[in-house]
């Protein structure tokens, strides 16, 4: 397959057949002519709306996401005979959903069930940067961290070991300096070794929890999974759920974790669900 970028307009026909379009539609992404989905989520600050126009290039759209006033962009680019879609998350620090913009990222990656999120950490903040990093592994393993910056980090001495990093967070990870274009052609491929399934990872998640929250944790997902059968992640799902997270509780009650996986029957399970368990 060829490295050569090649940018793309953001149109195309009704459906595909990667993704449930329902879904899509319900989070505000149009999916026509598209092969795969890439999720852009960061921190605020670490150049990831540079790494959005260095990929997308002037084919470009901005909108809002349905209900809210924060700015949506979405783009698109080729890489060799392969169209992906790029959706620019809002940023943010968390997903823990105390804000509007951590409301949004967490519900694209966690109902939208994009093919690759690529994370943007800035490699001069990268501790404070991979709190996010490790919250988006948790909830999917089709990730690529785009280290960006590198040439910030090596104006003030710092050296990040990306081959260690990859080791210790289990999914690949790629130097990039996006305002100089340097880094984006390996971005590229290991973006389309995730999408593919070229490459599967194994991405470190945090564990070490008492068999007793084990147990609470697995019997509530089993729950979660067996009233919304098309969620990406019931376990994630279900540790909010135990940590007293009010807005996926109230998604849950309300039945909008159906809507947002695509479904339409599952007020009623989540309503039984949420006296059951919140």
């Amino acid at each position: 397959m060829s490295d050569e970028i090649r940018l793309s307009p953001t149109s195309g026909c009704d459906g595909c057949p990667v993704h449930n379009a329902g879904r899509l539609s319900r989070l505000g992404v149009n999916m026509e002519n598209w092969d795969y989905v890439v999720a852009l989520a960061g921190n605020p600050n670490t150049g990831k709306s540079t790494v959005f126009n260095a990929l997308t290039g002037l084919k470009q759209h901005t909108g809002n996401w349905p209900g809210k006033t924060v700015t949506r962009a979405e783009g698109g680019f080729e890489y060799g005979d392969t169209r992906f879609k790029l959706v620019d998350l809002p940023g943010t620090y968390s997903l823990l959903s105390a804000s509007p913009d951590e409301e949004i990222a967490r519900d694209f990656i966690l109902f939208g069930n994009p093919d690759v999120t690529v994370v943007v950490v800035d490699s001069t903040r990268l501790e404070r940067n991979l709190n996010l990093v490790l919250q988006v592994l948790e909830i999917t393993s089709r990730v690529v961290v785009c280290l960006n910056l590198v040439d910030e980090a090596r104006r003030h001495h710092l050296t990040v070991d990306e081959r260690r990093l990859a080791r210790d967070l289990g999914v690949p990870v790629v130097p990039t300096s996006a305002r100089y274009r340097q880094g984006l052609p390996e971005l590229l491929a290991a973006i389309n070794d995730v999408a593919s399934g070229k490459t599967v990872y194994k991405p470190h998640r945090i564990g070490g929890a008492s068999p007793e929250v084990e147990r609470a944790v697995n019997g509530l997902a089993r729950k979660v999974e067996a009233a919304f059968p098309n969620l990406t992640n019931a376990r994630w799902v279900a540790l909010r759920l135990l940590d007293g997270d009010s807005t996926i509780a109230q998604a849950v009650r309300q039945g909008e974790l159906g809507e947002l996986e695509g479904g339409t029957q599952y007020a009623a399970a989540g309503a039984a669900l949420g006296e059951a368990t919140i």
